[in-house]
């Protein structure tokens, strides 16, 4: 009886820690081009806007040649988002590289 009721709590506790741990997330990083991004503040709003997406976890600036590396979870957000979000930000992007 009682390695009945071990088991059924093994099992009831198994089920539940598979059913409400989240998948695997993936990093990913997207190079944008901003060709708008063209004074010394751009940068600086581009950088604070794409940090207000939950999920990503880097951003790299490169304003020289107006683009922007972002590092992101794609179970927190995705390039359609951080796109949007520079839009947003009146920063216009468009994906160079998705990796």
């Amino acid at each position: 009886m009682k390695i009945a009721k071990i088991l059924s709590i093994a099992v009831v506790t198994a089920i539940s820690t598979l059913t409400l741990t989240p998948a695997f997330a993936a990093s990913k990083s997207v190079t944008l081009s901003i060709p708008t991004m063209d004074c010394e503040v751009c940068p600086i709003t581009v950088k604070k806007a794409l940090n207000t997406v939950k999920g990503v976890t880097s951003i790299d600036v490169e304003p020289q040649k107006k683009i922007v590396l972002v590092t992101f979870d794609d179970s927190l957000t995705n390039v359609n988002a951080l796109t949007e979000t520079t839009k947003n930000a009146g920063y216009p992007s468009q994906v160079v590289v998705a990796q």
